[in-house]
């Protein structure tokens, strides 16, 4: 491969560099510093997690990416672009923490509607839907009132929503928010397709369980500044310590190196390999499912 173009692949695809948010009172007098100078780069085919409390400046930095509010410092840019440039905003899924749509419009209805905006041909239209549903699993309530959805079906449809375009980024704001464990892992499942296939992903979640299975990047806000940023392998991995996995055949051998160690002025933690709750209910649930048929 040409080097130019291996490089311009690795190309940021959102760049933010110093970025400030005040926000002011009605005399034009700082009120809130929301963000205070946050820099970041997200580059394609990335999950890259912005993570952070309540009031941390998460929203803000996102509704700073969308061109929703401009800074008051700094700048961004996505594919090198301006946010509110109609060929950034073209290549832009985004899913906001709340959802609203239409009660009386089917998921399919809904779609239709969002793929008006993009002015979507017919036919691709109704092929882009149909895979959509499918994703998302909701093709079966594809054509029931919106209304009548819990939270968790309606999260799923705004997923469906954000892909629509088929975006080269997807911003989704606490995407598994209302979701059960099954929905929670296909959507963790169908962000790792979307990374697979090239496409960039900025995830702001407060369940850090789930940015942890996703994510390979992640930037940590709080009180408006980054406090850690790196990728998860480095920030998480314990280099003090080393743990070694065996079989239960070679107890004796475990033993024997226990008591090298110790002998040396060592300590040693001994422990079993663990799955998550996650890991455990869904092979729970697939169990009984095989029992049943």
């Amino acid at each position: 491969m040409d080097k130019k173009k291996d490089d311009g692949a690795r190309v940021a695809v959102v760049e933010a560099v110093n970025l400030k948010k005040i926000f002011r009172d009605f005399w034009r007098r700082p009120k809130k510093l929301a963000v205070n100078d946050v820099s970041f780069s997200i580059r394609r085919g990335e999950v890259f997690g912005l993570l952070g409390p309540n009031g941390s400046g998460k929203s803000t930095t996102i509704k700073m990416l969308l061109g929703l509010l401009r800074p008051t410092v700094g700048s961004v840019s996505l594919f090198g672009m301006k946010p509110h440039d109609m060929q950034a905003r073209a290549k832009l899924g985004y899913m906001p923490e709340l959802s609203q749509f239409h009660p009386y419009l089917t998921p399919r209805e809904t779609l239709r509607y969002y793929a008006g905006l993009f002015n979507m041909p017919k036919q691709k239209t109704e092929e882009r839907i149909a895979t959509l549903l499918e994703k998302t699993n909701m093709a079966v309530a594809a054509d029931r009132p919106v209304g009548e959805f819990s939270k968790g079906m309606a999260r799923r449809i705004g997923l469906a929503q954000a892909l629509l375009n088929d975006p080269d980024l997807v911003i989704l704001d606490e995407p598994t928010s209302g979701l059960d464990p099954i929905g929670r892992h296909d959507v963790k499942m169908l962000i790792k397709d979307l990374a697979s296939a090239g496409k960039t992903v900025l995830l702001s979640s407060h369940l850090l369980a789930e940015v942890e299975d996703v994510c390979d990047r992640v930037a940590i806000l709080s009180d408006g500044r980054i406090c850690a940023e790196g990728e998860l392998s480095e920030l998480l991995e314990k280099r003090g310590q080393v743990r070694i996995t065996t079989g239960s055949a070679y107890k004796e051998q475990v033993d024997t190196l226990m008591r090298e160690i110790k002998a040396n002025g060592g300590e040693v933690a001994l422990d079993h390999p663990s799955m998550t709750l996650e890991e455990y209910f869904l092979e729970t649930l697939e169990r009984e499912k095989g029992k049943s048929k």
